[in-house]
């Protein structure tokens, strides 16, 4: 299911982009400039509120979120080596989002964006990458990172029932025998109990991940990577991922690209944490 979605996700962008030098905007600025070093220097350069040395535009300076110095800025926030976003695509979204009567500016504080972090894990005496997506929740002073979802194959693989099967099933007079075919479940189908729920059935791995590492079962050992996940403009998905290479063409920057309806958003959300029917 999630090869049949990754490769529905590919076909709507096309490849062949080539790779654009930043000096055509940049001049003689060195690469330290170039670089986006940080993810609040992407979105301060996606929204036009930094200047090509990275000097801080506020509201009141004549280039705050000028629509110009955004195009060019934006046009170098791709990962323009790779082949991940067509320049069709790129363009479109360009236009889009700096479009002078209803221009989109990204907002850190406005959700519709999540992290997601690769990470290793000693599980039972063996390491095993798990999945943590982390969004931020809003504090009566600040803002803080929490635990959203998570995903660790080896929980995914206990519960690989089709939970569409009619071979196993509680008969539906059960509850005139007060339930006494609960023993037979429990003792004969132990392994396979997700078969006795919903059709559909999501564990929360997130649970069972808190529950193991509080058992002690489950223990941190490194940060393997990070990317970040935004819906915040309507109609599109992109990705931002690290980009640590030569040139200037490196940082924080958008990986991947798609039009997404209200109905393809909800599809990719599900297949991005692993929710797939």
């Amino acid at each position: 299911m999630r090869v049949f979605f990754l490769l529905s996700i590919c076909c709507l962008a096309s490849f062949g982009l080539q790779a654009q030098g930043v000096h055509e905007y940049l001049g003689d600025e060195s690469v330290l400039y170039a670089e986006t070093k940080q993810v609040n220097q992407f979105f301060r350069r996606f929204n036009g509120e930094e200047d090509t040395e990275g000097k801080r535009y506020y509201k009141g300076d004549k280039n705050y979120h000028d629509t110009q110095l955004r195009r060019k800025y934006l046009d170098m926030l791709f990962d323009n080596e790779g082949k991940g976003v067509s320049s069709k695509l790129k363009s479109e979204f360009i236009q889009q989002v700096t479009d002078k009567s209803k221009p989109v500016f990204l907002d850190f504080h406005g959700g519709e964006w999540v992290a997601e972090v690769t990470a290793t894990f000693t599980y039972k005496g063996k390491e095993s990458k798990a999945l943590l997506f982390l969004k931020l929740q809003e504090e009566k002073i600040g803002s803080k990172w929490i635990f959203n979802k998570a995903y660790f194959k080896p929980f995914a693989e206990l519960f690989d029932s089709d939970t569409t099967s009619q071979g196993n099933f509680l008969h539906p007079l059960s509850h005139e025998l007060d339930f006494m075919n609960l023993r037979k479940v429990f003792q004969d189908n132990k392994d396979r109990l997700d078969l006795y729920t919903a059709r559909g059935y999501q564990p929360d791995y997130l649970s069972i991940f808190l529950y193991e590492s509080k058992n002690s079962n489950l223990k941190f050992k490194t940060i393997n990577n990070v990317k970040f996940h935004f819906f915040q403009v309507d109609g599109w998905y992109f990705q931002l991922s690290r980009f640590n290479r030569p040139g200037y063409n490196r940082g924080w920057l958008i990986s991947d690209l798609v039009k997404a309806s209200p109905k393809e958003k909800e599809l990719l959300t599900k297949y991005i944490f692993y929710e797939n029917d």
